[in-house]
């Protein structure tokens, strides 16, 4: 059985006080015992919500650098956060790719320094909406797959996630249907096939990101190869959070 997972991205909100009032009320809420909850706080709040959170929820940064440590002003490191008690990272999130030019070489030496330090990538994919209307978004996908995460061996890539977020559904309201979500997911596992076996096909994780919420989770998390969601603006409600859990 695959993993169950909703995990929330809060990008750069929340502050200390409204991200710990969060993750308490979280823990008092009846989260479905069977799907694994992860949140991505900024990088600053990581280390209190830790103290508070306990060991109920897995916690994840939203980035990190290639290296260790080093003259990089402003970066933290993998190493960093496995200190402060990351169990995830996210790897490669559009809004990454986007404004800050993130490649698929860049991110492959990513998911690298993650895994040498104990940390699951959640690695990104998606197309734009330019990619999506001229046909070209399977090998689009493809490509990011091939180039920052094909290069694994087979104990490696069973420690990874994966999160297809159609750009074009990120922040704007739109949402892929469940027909195409499933579409790419299923097109996805087929590639990991290819690449390793249909066992490991079947055992990765792979979550739906692009505007996901207690509207539409039901539906797409139904799909077959649709395995929980990577949230952003409802995982800033507690609420709605939880609902997106419960839609399972």
């Amino acid at each position: 059985m695959r993993q169950k997972i909703v995990a929330g991205n809060w990008k750069m909100n929340m502050s200390s006080e409204s991200s710990s009032a969060f993750i308490n009320e979280l823990k008092s809420s009846n989260w479905p015992q069977d799907v694994n909850c992860i949140i991505a706080p900024p990088i600053i709040y990581l280390m209190e919500l830790q103290k508070v959170n306990g060991k109920q929820i897995d916690l994840c940064g939203q980035n990190c650098h290639s290296n260790d440590s080093g003259a990089f002003t402003g970066e933290i490191g993998a190493a960093m956060l496995n200190d402060i008690g990351a169990k995830y990272c996210l790897v490669g999130h559009s809004e990454r790719r986007s404004y800050f030019n993130e490649s698929n070489e860049f991110l492959k030496n990513k998911v690298d320094g993650l895994l040498k330090n104990s940390i699951i990538p959640i690695y990104c994919c998606g197309e734009t909406r330019i990619e999506r209307e001229n046909g070209t978004y399977f090998d689009v996908v493809e490509q990011q797959l091939n180039e920052g995460l094909f290069h694994l061996d087979n104990l490696q890539f069973t420690k990874v996630i994966i999160a297809y977020e159609p750009v074009w559904a990120i922040g704007t309201g739109l949402t892929a249907s469940a027909k195409e979500a499933q579409e790419m997911h299923a097109y996805i596992r087929k590639t990991i096939e290819k690449v390793y076996s249909l066992e490991m096909a079947e055992s990765i994780s792979i979550l739906y990101g692009g505007s996901c919420n207690p509207n539409n989770a039901k539906e797409l998390f139904a799909c077959k190869d649709v395995d929980g969601g990577l949230i952003g603006g409802a995982s800033l409600e507690p609420k709605k959070f939880l609902e997106i859990a419960q839609a399972f």
